[in-house]
């Protein structure tokens, strides 16, 4: 008997009798397959690449079509195909199927939608027909389609993702080979100059995906990159642990008292999960297979983890903030572990190198490793993160792990996964155009054409691309339990409060769906006072986003603002407070304020505007010197300055206007503004309308 020279997944292909009859593979396909939009598709195309890495006992052919759809009443059905009876003729041992995509036209899924499944079983069961033995079948997820499709938003998008589905069920129905095409090809727009159809690198991509499922060789064990030495796990919850091995493998995981056993599915993919582990340690995690592979992560403690993510505010590292001197001479602690993914390049204003290029296109962009905290290592790492951290550790005694991922100048929308833009109806159009388009800043806009103006590639990615820090960097994580994440972002998005209004939710709602904690804490910074007339706009607008997003809070910065700098070096009092909230809200430390004064109602009262206040039992001023930044506004909206009288938790103003109609304060781009509550913390910008007497 003949035994193929490849590891073969047991279960996909049987073994040949003859030794000089190749095996027979089979690609059918649209355009996709047929390699439309390359140079050279005989050598390119992905069934020529299949062939390459499958070697020469195959004889891989290509039976693509262009424009072909499955449904048999489509506009071009791909049974009726001179490529479908010569595949049909062919008697492949092995058939790889990906169609699907041509379905999404409007002429197809809408009228036809009912009849897919039933088609595309009946295609299935024609190369099955009268064969013996049964050829082994592989049906694909189709490849992506992506926004710069003309019918995206007129329907594909949708129809798209109801055709998946449908390809899985069939899957099911006919005990058929599942390969996912599109996982690995979603996140690389890059690819899809014309948003369909991949390039020659694609078509690799899509040439190595069919060779690890047909074959069963996904490389070996490997473990999700956050999993490394140093490493803290999150205390009382279930610890999952999940990575790829080859197809059938069987995962032997150890930690602590417990051992978990998990069989790799046909994709290589494993996941099991342990019950939680006792804070502290140093504990130790042993994974195996039962083919000798073994990964070994040493020095893992278990306690509160929390993600430190966001702009250049976040990024500031401890080195260059004020006073930081004697936390950096008392880094060297055990008990906080530190994540600092950097980008391999900073978004200064130069130009970027090919390689560098390269790799921000195909992900690489982010490196980093878990390390105990030492003055070298903390002294690169946020400023705000740190001090956060180490007042959290001090309080709680237990291990603390900081993940910060941060971009300079990055707009939120490169921190929103893919599928959440292009499903959200005023988000998707921040993916068009997005080098040029209003959504994003200027400042933005230029830097980015500088840092790419080496490029030729029309579709080079760059870090402040819509979904960009996600697909590189959250990604990398998600799924891994924390307790919650501080943000400090929005220099970038601050001129369209309006835009950000609606964006801040859809980022808080993304990141929860990325490591399943429905109600995970996302507290965040609200931006400090500097010469930008937009600012107290936005500061008021994220005032607004505290109180209608659940389980967020923001932290008042403006009172440690710098008229000239955008990157005010007062971090460690921001990261104090980010810690304080967190040690309220989400530890409970009923004794610890867990924010400013808060702007709760306004009313009239004997001729006086009365404003109340929460988060405050007795209001004061900082300098003790008079409410500054208090201004008033009637129906004609021009605010003048106006005194106010502080009474416990309220404000009294006496007017002799005789219609207030707005009251307002801090409303400087660099505000100097006074307002505290008697814990010292600061009042946030507001605006509020009054009622009417």
């Amino acid at each position: 008997m003949f035994v193929m020279s490849i590891p073969l997944n047991a279960s996909c292909i049987p073994f040949r009798n003859n030794h000089t009859e190749k095996i027979k593979v089979a690609c059918i396909g649209n355009s996709v397959t047929k390699g439309y939009g390359l140079h050279s598709p005989e050598k390119d195309a992905y069934p020529s690449q299949l062939q390459m890495l499958l070697g020469e006992n195959y004889e891989v052919r290509n039976f693509g079509y262009n424009g072909a759809t499955l449904l048999t009443k489509g506009h071009r059905p791909y049974i009726q195909t001179q490529e479908y009876r010569d595949a049909l003729d062919f008697k492949a041992t092995i058939i790889i199927i990906h169609l699907g995509l041509n379905d999404t036209d409007p002429r197809n899924w809408p009228n036809y939608r009912d009849e897919f499944i039933s088609d595309y079983m009946h295609l299935i069961e024609s190369f099955k027909k009268g064969r013996d033995p049964i050829p082994h079948i592989y049906i694909c997820m189709m490849s992506p389609i992506f926004h710069g499709h003309p019918r995206f938003k007129s329907g594909t998008r949708d129809w798209f993702c109801q055709i998946q589905q449908a390809i899985e069920q069939v899957a099911l129905n006919c005990h058929t080979g599942l390969i996912d095409l599109h996982s690995s090809l979603y996140n690389r727009p890059d690819l899809f100059k014309d948003a369909l159809h991949p390039n020659e690198e694609g078509a690799a991509i899509i040439a190595k995906t069919v060779y690890k499922n047909m074959t069963g060789d996904f490389g070996g064990l490997k473990l999700a990159p956050i999993f490394m030495n140093h490493m803290v796990l999150q205390q009382k919850k279930p610890i999952p642990l999940w990575g790829k091995a080859n197809a059938g493998d069987t995962i032997v995981a150890f930690i602590h008292t417990q051992e978990k056993t998990y069989i790799a599915n046909k994709a290589g993919d494993w996941k099991l999960t342990f019950d939680p582990v006792p804070v502290g340690g140093p504990y130790q995690l042993n994974v195996t297979t039962g083919n000798n592979q073994s990964i070994t992560i040493t020095d893992i403690l278990v306690g509160e983890v929390w993600i430190c993510a966001g702009q250049s505010n976040m990024e500031f590292p401890l080195k260059n903030a004020t006073n930081a001197s004697s936390l950096i001479s008392e880094a060297s602690d055990d008990n906080i572990r530190l994540l600092n993914k950097k980008g391999i390049v900073r978004t200064d204003d130069a130009a970027w190198d090919s390689i560098t290029l390269k790799r921000i296109n195909d992900l690489d962009f982010f490196e980093g490793k878990w390390s105990i905290s030492n003055a070298k290592e903390a002294s690169e790492f946020s400023a705000i993160g740190y001090s956060f951290g180490k007042l959290l550790s001090k309080t709680l005694n237990v291990p603390i792990g900081l993940i910060q991922i941060s971009v300079g100048g990055a707009p939120i929308e490169a921190f929103i996964d893919r599928k959440t833009l292009e499903f959200d109806p005023r988000m998707v159009d921040v993916l068009y155009n997005w080098k040029h388009n209003d959504f994003f800043m200027d400042w933005c806009r230029i830097r980015t054409a500088k840092n790419l103006s080496l490029s030729q590639d029309d579709l080079q990615r760059h870090p402040f691309e819509p979904s960009y820090i996600f697909e590189s960097g959250i990604q990398t994580i998600k799924g891994f339990p924390v307790s919650g994440v501080i943000w400090y972002q929005g220099e970038s998005n601050a001129h369209n409060a309006e835009h950000y209004q609606h964006a801040f939710p859809e980022l808080v709602q993304s990141w929860r769906l990325a490591f399943n904690q429905p109600e995970m804490p996302f507290y965040f910074a609200q931006l400090s006072g500097i010469n930008r007339p937009s600012w107290p706009y936005f500061r008021n607008m994220q005032r607004q986003l505290a109180h209608s997003i659940p389980n967020t809070a923001m932290v008042v910065t403006s009172d440690l603002g710098d008229s000239l700098d955008v990157h005010p070096k007062q971090k460690l009092e921001v990261g104090e407070r980010f810690a304080t909230i967190a040690l309220s809200k989400h530890y409970h430390f009923n004794d610890l304020p867990d924010g400013g004064p808060e702007i709760r109602s306004v009313f009239f009262e004997n001729e006086k505007v009365i404003l109340s206040f929460s988060h405050a039992t007795q209001l004061k001023t900082s300098d003790n010197q008079p409410i500054r930044e208090l201004e008033i506004a009637g129906s004609d909206c021009l605010f003048k300055p106006v005194i106010g009288a502080i009474k416990g938790n309220k404000i009294i103003i006496s007017s002799k206007e005789p219609d207030i109609k707005y009251v307002r304060y801090g409303w400087k781009p660099y505000s100097v503004g006074n307002l505290v509550n008697e814990n010292g913390w600061p009042a946030s910008t507001f605006q509020i309308n009054c009622p009417y007497p």
